[in-house]
C-alpha cells in the first residue's frame, strides 16, 4: 500500500510542478491593458497596481514576463493587479510615467509609488517588490 501511495504522491508532485512550469513559460497570469480610468479606479480601492511597461519585441520584457508568471504562479492570491503600458502604442502614458524605456516597472498603491524598476529580471528584487505591498 506505501508504494501506492508514494506512486500517486510522485505522480500530483510531478503534475503540480509541470502546471507550474507551464504557466510560468507561457506568461498565463491577469494582465490587463493600462487604462486610466481602470487605474484611478484600483487606486481609489488601495489595490496594489504593478505598470509592465512593455513592448513584444523586447526581450528583456518576456524575461520579466516570465519571472511575473512565476510570482502569480507561486501567489495565486496576491492582490497585485499588472497593467501593460504598450511601449509603441501608449506614448503617452510612457511620457506620463517618465519610463525610460520598454521593460520599466512601477509599483503603485493609493495613489503611490512604491517601486521602480529598469529592465530587472532577477527573481529575488521583483518578488521582494511584489510581496511588499499590503491589503
Amino acid at each position: 500500500m506505501s508504494f501506492f501511495r508514494n506512486t500517486i504522491r510522485s505522480t500530483i508532485t510531478l503534475a503540480a510542478g509541470f502546471v507550474f512550469s507551464f504557466a510560468a513559460l507561457a506568461g498565463d497570469f491577469n494582465k490587463r491593458d493600462f487604462d486610466k480610468a481602470l487605474f484611478d479606479k484600483l487606486q481609489a480601492q488601495g489595490t496594489p497596481v504593478l505598470i509592465d511597461v512593455y513592448a513584444p519585441w523586447c526581450p528583456t520584457c518576456k524575461k520579466q514576463q516570465k519571472v511575473l508568471a512565476e510570482y502569480f504562479a507561486q501567489h495565486p492570491l496576491s492582490p497585485v493587479q499588472v497593467l501593460v503600458v504598450d511601449y509603441d502604442n501608449q506614448k503617452q502614458w510612457v511620457k506620463h510615467f517618465k519610463a525610460p524605456r520598454q521593460s520599466t516597472l512601477y509599483l503603485y498603491q493609493n495613489g503611490e509609488q512604491l517601486w521602480f524598476s529598469v529592465a530587472e529580471t532577477r527573481q529575488k528584487p521583483l518578488f521582494s517588490a511584489l510581496n511588499s505591498v499590503e491589503m
